[in-house]
């Protein structure tokens, strides 16, 4: 197998031309259907390699179009074909599976079931089949239409070309009246298609490992279902956002071109379905629980015993969101915004300014706001900044349920992060550690926001929480959360000589007199 350090080939497509073929049109052996070669470009990785790099385009259609959500598995089967499929002379179908499309916009577009056929040489023997082509086959009831993201084809077909330069090659048997050439909408769809099969292919024969691993925690289709419900819920707050930054990154995509999901939403809805899955028991039961709006399944799931506490809430969005959808929480900042007067009375008295002196947990009377601490409580760091290192500290000291600590600016208890430091905390087994953390790659990852990342989960292995860690499906560049939701004990540590462990933590963090606390911007507890 190749290494994985070689550079992947240079993708040189090359518009069909009959005089240049090796190897003729697919033929159809039952009906008249013309198919029309396209494109192709030389393959670069040897034919076995191919049903691994067509079945990346079958079950993750959305890496190639920003208005699919994904693809859903209907059947599968590997006999009894169904009579929609083509079929070729000199080809022999193996499998079908027949999968819908769902689109990331459904008040807009439609859903699409499809055929997605691999097909092997018919005279190749029993036991050397190889897969050599795939066809999609999008089902349409007679009279009725495509949605806009796919291509006007009844039939699109993948093809591996065995010859002295091995070819990739995109043939179709497009409607009538579809522009065909270079500048047209299906050549280009068949240029961005075949450089995604010509990249995974070199990618399977290189054992490619993702550098990104999303949904280590929560499924993606949960998510991906749950905030398109959340979406339309809110998808009002884009006209009566008052904050000055542009409403668009908090609530929605910038563009429709961008595959990427509105912040604080797509933070709501994993929150929600990670405190189902935390605090459930019979989650099935409660999901079943007569309520007065039966869509609203989400109003008896389970949920943190003493509320939630949005550390940093910023424009108060998040905590806005929650609340309305009946969870009990509060959030605190420096100063109040704009955007907190706008809101609900519902949502203005969970919103609160304070500035929080994470030193004076170790003398409870000094410390007035740990009445937004109590035990039980679910701490949110969002970007918390100077106060993220402290997210997994104060979640031990006010026994907190749990916490989701999304790091951005990189500080330590009383300076900025500096990427030469080495761990303060000692974890066993520090590569095995960094690896279970899902980073993605092989660990090598070592920029200045990896470096801190790891320092922040063996920080929170320190304070006694079994560190969990997710690329949340937000659309920043600082997605990846760490999550604690159960403490550990350590060896012959117990969780209160963890405890101590860390008011020893915090006690060296006073004596150095370094960290100040904020001066809040107004009344505290005015909001």
């Amino acid at each position: 197998m190749a290494s994985t350090h070689l550079q992947r080939p240079r993708f040189s497509p090359v518009q069909y031309q009959t005089a240049d073929s090796v190897e003729p049109p697919l033929e159809a052996a039952t009906d008249s259907k013309a198919w029309l070669p396209l494109i192709w470009c030389p393959a670069d990785f040897p034919p076995e390699v191919f049903e691994l790099a067509v079945s990346q385009l079958i079950h993750h259609p959305e890496y190639n179009s920003t208005l699919i959500l994904r693809s859903e598995t209907v059947a599968e089967t590997i006999e009894d074909f169904p009579l929609a499929i083509p079929e070729f002379k000199g080809l022999r179908p193996l499998r079908n599976i027949h999968r819908r499309l769902l689109p990331r916009r459904p008040g807009r577009d439609t859903g699409l079931e499809q055929h997605c056929t691999l097909y092997d040489d018919a005279v190749s023997p029993e036991n050397e089949r190889t897969i050599c082509t795939l066809a999609l086959t999008p089902i349409v009831e007679a009279g009725g239409s495509l949605p806009y993201y796919h291509p006007t084809v009844s039939h699109l077909a993948f093809r591996y070309i065995s010859a002295d330069i091995p070819l990739l090659r995109i043939e179709a048997v497009p409607l009538p009246g579809t522009p065909t050439d270079p500048n047209s909408r299906l050549y280009r769809t068949c240029l961005a298609l075949l450089e995604t099969l010509h990249r995974y292919g070199w990618g399977a024969m290189t054992n490619y490992k993702k550098r990104v691993i999303h949904d280590a925690i929560i499924p993606r289709e949960a998510y991906q279902d749950m905030y398109l419900i959340m979406r339309e819920r809110h998808k009002h707050l884009i006209t009566t956002w008052q904050e000055s930054t542009d409403p668009l990154k908090h609530v929605f995509e910038a563009s429709q071109e961008r595959r990427i999901l509105g912040r604080d939403i797509g933070i709501a809805t994993f929150l929600m379905l990670l405190w189902k899955d935390m605090y459930g028991g019979d989650t099935q039961a409660a999901d079943q629980k007569v309520h007065e709006d039966l869509h609203e399944p989400w109003k008896n799931w389970p949920r943190p015993p003493s509320g939630f506490l949005d550390l940093g809430c910023g424009n108060g969005l998040l905590v806005h969101i929650l609340v309305s959808e009946g969870y009990e929480g509060h959030g605190i900042d420096l100063r109040a915004r704009t955007s907190w007067s706008y809101y609900p009375e519902s949502t203005q008295k969970h919103l609160h300014i304070e500035a929080v002196d994470p030193t004076a947990f170790l003398s409870p009377s000094e410390s007035h706001h740990q009445q937004y601490f109590p035990p039980g409580v679910f701490i949110i760091g969002n970007h918390a900044d100077e106060l993220t290192p402290w997210v997994p500290v104060l979640s031990t000291l006010c026994s907190a349920s749990g916490y989701l600590s999304i790091p951005c600016c990189a500080w330590t208890f009383d300076a900025r992060y500096e990427r030469s430091r080495n761990s303060d905390y000692d974890v066993p087994d520090m590569e095995k550690f960094v690896q279970s953390l899902n980073l993605g790659g092989d660990g090598g990852n070592t920029s200045s926001y990896s470096m801190y990342r790891i320092w922040l989960a063996s920080l929170s292995y320190h304070c006694g929480w079994k560190v969990e860690c997710e690329n949340l499906r937000i659309p920043s560049t600082r997605n990846w959360a760490i999550i604690g939701r159960k403490t550990i004990t350590q060896d012959s540590v117990g969780l209160a000589d963890v405890r101590e462990r860390v008011k020893s933590t915090v006690e060296n963090v006073r004596e150095r007199g370094l960290f100040k606390t904020r001066t809040p911007e107004g009344k505290a507890g005015e909001h």
